[in-house]
């Protein structure tokens, strides 16, 4: 046997990875599958419709019930709730518990409850106590009950909310590959402000649609995609919001709080924008006519697109 289980640990399943630790009191049953290199912590019960990554993390005191699937360097902290059965009744059993998703990299802090059917995206982050009602996308830290978008991971920007860089001397260079941050002619008047920019010069590529973002809820977030074609340049010309930018290398995040500040987003961007306030007008500028082909939703497929375009 190549993995380690207590004296005081029981495991049924024979499907458990090199490597792995079980320890006391942790209880396994028949068709549970663990991968390689995995830590079932003390009083852990993982039952048979339960798929184990490698190297997950599963802190003590937690219940992993039929349907969850925790893919490979999940995080599961102390006492973490997981339920399958939405509407559940005693004695009374679905024909199919409802599918439960960790992706790759998530964390998961203690004591969060996590309700069934949802995904927590690659790389997400679940606050202590958090009370999870809806899928959580890819990088995005939720705390609270229900649980909200807080933040993303690793995207670098001041917790002031300014952005790290600035356009004063014309567009600025981000971390982010191609994506610049531009500030627009803005002329003051007594008979009021005017603000202008214009295509192909300060707005890099010639405009063939635009649409508007407006009455946003400041919980909900918007965009979570990317164009394979398509230029995008954003404009809040009330109001503000928060933009994340991603390459699939680097993301950073940008607060759009001025109608003469702009933000050029290439195609091949994963771009989200959140932290909408309830006065919020997002005007956005696309280089091509809407086409649902164009667009990438999975941020997964997003990923294995921007490697093969690399390779």
């Amino acid at each position: 046997m190549k993995y380690f289980v207590h004296p005081h640990g029981l495991c049924e399943t024979a499907s458990v990875g090199e490597g792995t630790r079980i320890w006391a009191f942790s209880h396994l049953l028949p068709g549970a599958r663990v991968g390689k290199d995995c830590n079932i912590c003390d009083h852990v019960f993982i039952e048979n419709d339960v798929i184990l990554g490698d190297r997950v993390t599963v802190k003590c005191g937690v219940q992993v019930w039929d349907g969850v699937t925790l893919e490979d360097d999940v995080f599961i902290g102390p006492n973490v709730t997981f339920t399958n059965d939405p509407f559940p009744r005693s004695k009374h059993h679905p024909e199919q518990f409802t599918r439960t998703r960790v992706c790759a990299g998530a964390s998961i802090g203690a004591n969060a409850t996590i309700l069934p059917g949802v995904t927590i995206g690659r790389n997400a982050m679940v606050g202590a106590g958090a009370v999870v009602t809806r899928s959580v996308p890819p990088h995005a830290v939720v705390i609270g009950n229900p649980a909200r978008i807080s933040g993303y991971v690793d995207s670098d920007h001041q917790h002031s909310g300014a952005p790290l860089v600035t356009a004063d001397q014309g567009p600025a260079v981000t971390a982010v590959r191609g994506v610049t941050l531009h500030n627009l002619t803005l002329v003051k008047d007594l008979r009021g402000n005017l603000s202008a920019g214009e295509f192909e010069k300060e707005i890099p590529f010639p405009c063939q649609r635009y649409f508007i973002v407006f009455d946003v809820p400041s919980e909900k977030t918007r965009g979570e995609h990317a164009h394979r074609v398509c230029h995008q340049f954003l404009v809040c010309v009330r109001g503000s919001c928060a933009v994340v930018a991603d390459d699939g290398h680097r993301r950073q995040e940008f607060l759009l709080d001025a109608a003469n500040k702009g933000l050029y987003l290439p195609p091949m961007t994963w771009g989200i924008q959140y932290k909408y306030t309830h006065d919020a007008v997002l005007v956005v500028f696309a280089s091509h006519h809407y086409d649902a082909g164009d667009y990438i939703r999975d941020y997964d497929v997003f990923l294995a697109e921007v490697m093969k375009r690399k390779a």
